[in-house]
């Protein structure tokens, strides 16, 4: 539990830097320039690095693809329920996409450790990595939907760069193509990078954040389906499958982790409301905090 607040802490550090930085240099530091950086140039690095840090094996692929079973099953009901509880195409969008991404890597990797120790590792790295397709091909799509039209949302997702780089790096990962230890260094580096980003992007958001124009709908509406509904479809979903109650719990796990940063990116790439969607992101990520103990718990007793 000791491991899983010092990681809060941490990205709570950079978070802060972010929010000082921009408070200090106000309209110099651009928001939109670091989300470019961030999609366009260091993403690619984290899913290389991801890639890179296990072997894939028959019996690992059942996960992620329950996890992205798990996921297309709710989105579906998801998106009905937004365009009929909100009027405002990007209200839509944060609902239907926001409370299903989940912060699986910079939270749900060191938080499996905490829990489960060192056998988690490879659970939830698969994870992460699944959640990099959801995030970057449903979460691209819904958040530009929100300002685009259709084609042009199906266009975006083309664009981004790290769906055609994840692709390659399976593929160097199934064949078992040697890389050299240099160039894993090299992938270690950008990943950070890129992981240091996000939090840094969050933190320019936060200076301008309040809460006039708020609408509690959205809010309560998503935090819900984080929290409540999202854990409870899952672990009854999974309570149907034959994986070991060790992965189920472990996956459980990643299903509560709160709001994903990449919503922040994607929100500010797109101009969904990334004020709104920061403003989630913060609350999810203070709510988890007392959420970890519940979830301990849970986990304990039901599970292992």
């Amino acid at each position: 539990m000791i491991t899983t607040l010092l990681s809060i802490i941490t990205v709570y550090f950079f978070i802060v830097l972010g929010y000082m930085a921009k408070r200090i240099f106000k309209k110099d530091m651009s928001s939109k320039t670091l989300t470019l950086m961030s999609v366009y140039f260091l993403q690619p690095f984290v899913t290389m690095w991801g890639f890179s840090t296990a072997k894939l094996h028959s019996e690992h692929i059942f996960v992620p693809l329950f996890y992205l079973g798990i996921i297309f099953i709710l989105s579906i009901p998801t998106m009905i329920i937004a365009k009929k509880f909100f009027k405002d195409k990007k209200e839509q969008a944060i609902f239907s996409i926001a409370g299903l991404v989940g912060n699986t890597g910079n939270i749900g990797i060191p938080l499996g450790l905490a829990l489960f120790g060192e056998e988690s590792v490879i659970f939830t790295t698969l994870i992460t990595i699944a959640n990099v397709f959801v995030i970057y091909i449903i979460g691209v799509y819904t958040y530009s939907h929100g300002s685009f039209s259709i084609r042009q949302s199906l266009f975006n997702i083309i664009k981004i760069p790290i769906i055609p780089v994840s692709v390659f790096a399976i593929f160097l990962n199934i064949y078992d193509v040697p890389i050299n230890d240099q160039f894993k260094d090299f992938f270690k580096m950008g990943a950070y990078a890129g992981i240091v980003l996000q939090l840094f992007i969050m933190g320019t958001f936060m200076h301008d954040l309040t809460f006039h124009n708020v609408n509690p709908k959205l809010y309560i509406g998503t935090l819900s389906q984080k929290f409540i509904i999202l854990p409870i479809a899952s672990a009854l979903l999974l309570s149907l499958t034959n994986l070991p109650l060790f992965v189920q719990a472990v996956m459980l796990m990643q299903m509560m982790t709160p709001l994903a940063i990449a919503n922040v990116i994607l929100a500010s790439l797109y101009n969904c409301r990334p004020k709104d969607v920061t403003m989630l992101v913060l609350i999810s990520t203070l709510l988890f905090i007392p959420i970890i103990f519940l979830l301990s718990y849970i986990i304990n007793h039901f599970y292992l």
